[in-house]
């Protein structure tokens, strides 16, 4: 592609835009010297890889790649046997880390592999070097203590001499030194302890003088005493330095040996910043994907200049080559022509340089070798070209370099002289390119250049809209219309008097009258159509809204009828497992002292009561009357009290059934009596404190009763646990249901009900429904021993 259409159709800022994307400098620097690519196969990958990029932008944030260096200089001398610097290897582990974290990025994407997963996959990490990196350098000038034994030996052994001098130093100076010191502080001269003497004295004071204040009062005197301890500190600041040199190469060495990996990623990481910056770019100018083809055929729909305001631009709709390679557009200026040219050109380049365009979907483009654009105003007083003579030149050199695969774009071709010989050469040149099938746009205000396109085949005229009213231009394209000329109009509205207008009608030839009456006959007709467009698509719209509506009321009638069935539903289960508790409970109290015809009874009608919970929870129908549930009878109070005997602790223990003489209630024994004689008796779901006196015994007591009546039906041999592995949820949670009812009832602490493992659906369905019955205390997952995670353990209530 050749430079000077870069630069003519502004291609540099598209450019300097993306580099602002970019976070490394290469990137940077790469994206300033993009160009469009030489064959269509690298065009469709590069725009796979923006379309990737930025579908991985919405799914998963926007991918830093913040503090990315340069390290390829680094690298090559850590080959060849040179230690690297702190700041290098800083840079060199933030690339690492980089990479692992960019790795990672996509791997919720599952096993889809796209234009960019060979890129993610090809990234090393090398946690073994970062690991080692960190944890000798804390930041930019700082070494750890604990980079290596002897870098830690060293720092102690400083220390401690520090602190020896500290000490040395304040005793001193509180000391023998206190009368001749100007103030009592311990100071550093050059890399020395030293304390400020009184200059006169100076030579009291044994030591070596490293400094004088300014006015010579003070002179900065390092004590005999603590010579030795400063010399003892700077030879283990030089082996300090020795050392951290070791360690700097030995982090060196150990980059060397993964050279290979390093360069690697930063190539691909430079890659993907620039691929990013793309993509980002895009979400910028919400830009789309355009459709490429080889038949030099161009459909731009709704596109906007990319440099211009998004929300001011005036989106057009362009064609050329399908139906003609010759468009001829014309318009007022200031309406949009020379701006409509850009952007064809301009999202050409874009197109074919791997960047999304800002156009709608299906916008499409082609694979033009070379573009040529003869714009703006090129005059050059160096080279003594006017204005014509600089287009002239332009337009030469494009005849000459021009083929079928180039798309040529001329600004007011052949303007710029006389203007009957400035039209007959734009024709000529138009003719020219039109016969060789070279796809060119060109803007002119040549009414000859109109005529030439209404009657050549394969050459179309489009026009800027002008508004007449308002005396401003749509900025709208519009593909099939010449352009009419607006001057006599216009002229009478800006208040130019009727009679010159007229005499200037008069002036034209009948052929341009007839044109002009042509075109306006055209643009008439145009409205029209369009008035009616707009109509039916007002209609269309409108038509699609209703039927949004009513969609939308029907989905909430049915949102609604399926709430109420399942409230519905809801409620009726919750009634009847209200019910069947109740029951439950009264049949628990029923087993310790019934006869087994009552308790047949009571079994037939929980199981009854059982099969309505079933059926209402699974098919949602009307709940039946439920009065099954017997009452109590003669038999429920077993055995009756033959006479009132004064009862004592001895003739009572837990679980034993009494009668309150005073309330007329039965009960069973919770507790002994206290000193007082008091004790609990627990009466139904209610405790109630009474001394032993006002106690009858009416039956045996609950262990006796439990093993003589124990249970209803097969509650005799209940095992501890019940297996679900194999059966459907439904099923399950009917067998859970009635295994649950009869281990409470036959008085078992707790049972392990055993769903396995698997896909987590049956412990999932039993965790479920245990949390919600009211005679569970507690449940959890089995422990090692117990089945682990495949065994729920349940324990009841006492």
């Amino acid at each position: 592609m050749n430079e000077k259409v870069l630069s003519t159709l502004e291609f540099d800022k598209i450019l300097k835009r993306l580099g602002d994307k970019c976070y490394s400098e290469s990137a940077r620097a790469r994206s300033l010297a993009l160009r469009p690519y030489d064959s269509i196969g690298k065009v469709e990958t590069a725009q796979s890889e923006t379309e990737e990029a930025l579908k991985l932008i919405f799914s998963r944030g926007s991918l830093s790649f913040r503090g990315l260096k340069d390290v390829k200089r680094s690298i090559k001398r850590a080959v060849s046997g040179g230690a690297l610097s702190i700041r290098e290897l800083l840079d060199m582990v933030l690339l690492l880390e980089i990479a692992d974290r960019v790795k990672k990025y996509p791997e919720d994407e599952g096993e889809t592999r796209t234009v960019l997963t060979d890129k993610f996959e090809g990234l090393t990490s090398e946690p073994a070097l970062v690991k080692a990196i960190r944890s000798c350098i804390v930041d930019e000038e700082t070494i750890a203590d604990d980079a290596s034994p002897e870098l830690f030996s060293l720092r102690r052994k400083k220390k401690k001499a520090a602190d020896s001098i500290h000490t040395t130093l304040q005793n001193l100076i509180r000391g023998q030194l206190k009368s001749y010191l100007m103030e009592p502080v311990i100071t550093m001269r050059g890399d020395r302890y030293c304390v400020p003497v009184k200059a006169e004295y100076r030579s009291t004071v044994s030591g070596m003088v490293h400094d004088m204040s300014s006015t010579g009062s003070t002179v900065f005197i390092e004590p005999a005493a603590v010579v030795e301890l400063n010399n003892s500190i700077r030879q283990y600041e030089l082996q300090e330095k020795a050392e951290i040199e070791k360690i700097l190469m030995s982090l060196s060495e150990q980059c060397a040996g993964e050279a290979e990996f390093i360069d690697a990623d930063y190539d691909i990481l430079t890659e993907l910043d620039l691929i990013f910056a793309r993509a980002e770019l895009a979400l910028d100018m919400n830009a789309q994907r355009p459709l490429f083809n080889t038949g030099e055929i161009i459909k731009l729909r709704q596109a906007r200049h990319p440099l211009l305001d998004e929300k001011k631009a005036v989106p057009i709709d362009i064609r050329l080559g399908e139906d003609f390679d010759l468009l001829i557009v014309t318009g007022p200026n200031t309406g949009g022509k020379t701006v409509a040219l850009k952007t064809v050109g301009l999202l050409e380049l874009m197109g074919l340089s791997g960047l999304h365009i800002p156009a709608a979907d299906r916008s499409e483009l082609s694979f033009f070798k070379e573009i040529y654009a003869d714009i703006g105003d090129e005059q050059s007083i160096e080279q003594s070209l006017s204005t014509f003579s600089s287009h002239i030149t332009n337009v030469v050199k494009i005849l000459h370099d021009a083929n079928i695969t180039s798309l040529c774009l001329f600004d007011e071709l052949g303007a710029g002289t006389d203007p009957t010989e400035g039209a007959a050469l734009a024709e000529v040149v138009l003719s020219y390119l039109h016969k060789r099938s070279i796809r060119t746009i060109a803007t002119t205000h040549y009414a000859e250049l109109k005529e030439y396109a209404l009657t050549t085949n394969w050459v179309e005229n489009a026009c800027c809209e002008f508004d007449v009213a308002t005396l401003k231009p749509t900025y709208r394209i519009l593909v099939g219309v010449p352009g009419k000329s607006n001057a006599f109009v216009i002229s009478q509205r800006l208040g130019m008097p009727q009679h010159i207008i007229d005499n200037a009608a008069r002036l034209m030839n009948e052929e341009d009258k007839r044109l002009e009456t042509l075109m306006s006959n055209l643009e008439e007709s145009r409205q029209e159509l369009e008035k009616e467009k707009r109509e039916l698509e007002k209609q269309l719209n409108d038509t699609k809204s209703l039927n949004g509506r009513l969609r939308s009321k029907e989905n909430k009638l049915e949102e609604s009828r399926e709430k109420l069935l399942s409230r519905a539903k809801e409620e009726a289960r919750e009634l009847l497992a209200q019910a069947k508790e109740t029951a439950d409970e009264t049949i628990k109290y029923m087993q310790k002292f019934a006869s087994a015809d009552a308790l047949r009874e009571a079994e037939k009608a929980r199981s009854r009561v059982r099969e309505e919970l079933k059926a209402a929870t699974g098919s949602g129908k009307h709940l039946k009357d439920f009065d099954e549930v017997p009452g109590e009878t003669e038999e429920y109070a077993g055995a009756r009290a033959k006479g009132h005997k004064t009862l004592t602790a001895n003739d009572i223990k837990i679980g034993d059934e009494v009668k309150i003489v005073s309330q007329d209630l039965k009960g069973m024994i919770k507790t002994l009596p206290d000193k007082k004689g008091f004790l609990s008796v627990q009466c139904g779901i209610i405790s109630n404190k009474v001394h032993i006196s006002d106690l009858i015994l009416v039956g045996q007591s609950a262990r006796q009763a439990g093993s003589s009546i124990h249970s209803l039906g097969h509650a005799k041999s209940i095992s501890p646990e019940l297996m679900l592995i194999g059966m459907k949820a439904d099923e399950a949670r009917a067998s859970l249901e009635a295994y649950l009812d009869d281990a409470y009832l036959s008085h078992l602490g707790q049972v392990r009900i055993v769903h396995g493992k698997g896909s987590g659906i049956l412990r999932d369905m039993v965790h479920s429904y245990v949390k919600r019955v009211k005679y569970v205390s507690e449940y959890r997952l089995g422990e090692f021993g117990e089945g682990d995670s495949g065994v729920t353990i349940v324990r009841f209530k006492d």
